[in-house]
């Protein structure tokens, strides 16, 4: 033994390198936030083109924002993509129908 084995106190045989949970095992590890943001930005949105209200549209497109930014990399970026398209055209129509400035809801 070396005198640099004799001064480090770890125990090689006690060192074992993390591996994160799986989460097929253990569902309740996965994060249901961008799900309901992407369902509450598809509802904002299509209740901001149905009744032309600004405010849901903008919403809409903070919804989006998060659920875009909370998702991971392996899930489907078709329905996400489409939410955040349908946001950006409820504000684009909101604005093309009436183009004033959003009034403030209360």
């Amino acid at each position: 033994m070396t005198v640099n084995n004799m001064a480090d106190p770890r125990r090689q045989n006690k060192i074992f390198r993390y591996k994160p949970p799986n989460t097929e095992s253990n569902p309740t590890l996965e994060d249901p936030t961008p799900d309901y943001m992407n369902l509450l930005g598809m509802i904002f949105s299509m209740c901001g083109l149905m009744l032309k209200l600004k405010w849901c549209a903008w919403i809409a497109v903070y919804c989006s924002f998060i659920s875009f930014a909370n998702s991971r990399s392996s899930e489907d970026t078709k329905q996400m993509m489409s939410s955040f398209m349908l946001s950006i055209s409820a504000v684009v129509m909101s604005y093309l129908q009436n183009p004033q400035p959003m009034s403030p809801p209360w």
